[in-house]
């Protein structure tokens, strides 16, 4: 008797300690394929961010707006991220996911370029300690020069984790044969617990990096290399399911 109340109480520890990490999720999803004109359009993003926005609206904890195409404009995008992303609490998570064109300074929106900086400042605005971004994006990677994350930052210095799909000198590979772009492809896999390694339903960003550095390396032949960069813990919450 006396083991099965050990037992108990283990178990409702447990539970207690994920419905405190439990945190909101908030997401902005864009996928852009169709840019004004012919000669830049894409064949995958809308259905990235389609992929991505899905994935976590089977959080009952997130909240989450998808912005394609035409409706993927400068002004959109960072008006939807204030929206949202001012809800959020200090122990919350924001998330911008970003398909389409990537340059040096940022990503290519529909109408006008959305740069590192203006995406900074908005989410700068949120109250959210965990902020990340991921983008399927070519040479995304010049954002900034790749840096892989510390697992001695304190909690109280955490800014912005960029997960970007490729390195600077490096395309974001599509397929044809494929629903998703390669990165898209093994985020959202990770994303739905195969990146959940030691399987307590928690996933870090140091297991989400592992796990989709590896998937992609593999369907690309080792010809795109996801880096990770930013102000982080290894063991910041991406995503509890």
């Amino acid at each position: 008797m006396r083991m099965k109340r050990i037992l108990f109480s283990l178990i409702c520890i447990c539970l207690f300690s994920l419905q405190s990490l439990a945190q909101n999720i908030y997401l902005v999803s864009v996928g852009i394929a169709d840019y004004p004109g012919t000669e830049n359009d894409l064949t995958l993003p809308a259905k990235d961010a389609e992929t991505i926005q899905w994935i976590y609206q089977k959080n009952q904890k997130a909240e989450t707006i998808l912005l394609t195409d035409a409706q993927a404009t400068r002004s959109n995008v960072l008006s939807s991220m204030t929206r949202i992303f001012n809800k959020a609490s200090a122990k919350d998570i924001i998330v911008l996911f970003f398909s389409g064109h990537g340059y040096k300074g940022g990503f290519v929106g529909y109408d006008a370029m959305i740069t590192y900086q203006d995406i900074k400042k908005t989410m700068a605005k949120s109250a959210a300690k965990n902020k990340m971004i991921f983008a399927d994006a070519c040479f995304s990677g010049k954002m900034r020069e790749p840096r892989r994350n510390s697992s001695n930052i304190s909690p109280s210095s955490l800014k912005v984790m960029l997960f970007l799909s490729s390195r600077e000198n490096e395309v974001s590979i599509e397929s044809p044969s494929m629903k998703n772009g390669f990165f898209t492809t093994c985020l959202q896999r990770g994303l739905r617990g195969g990146a959940d390694a030691n399987r307590d339903r928690i996933i870090t960003a140091k297991e989400l990096f592992e796990f989709v550095s590896q998937g992609v390396k593999k369907l690309s032949r080792d010809k795109q290399h996801p880096v990770m960069w930013g102000k982080f813990s290894d063991s910041m919450p991406v995503m509890i399911w």
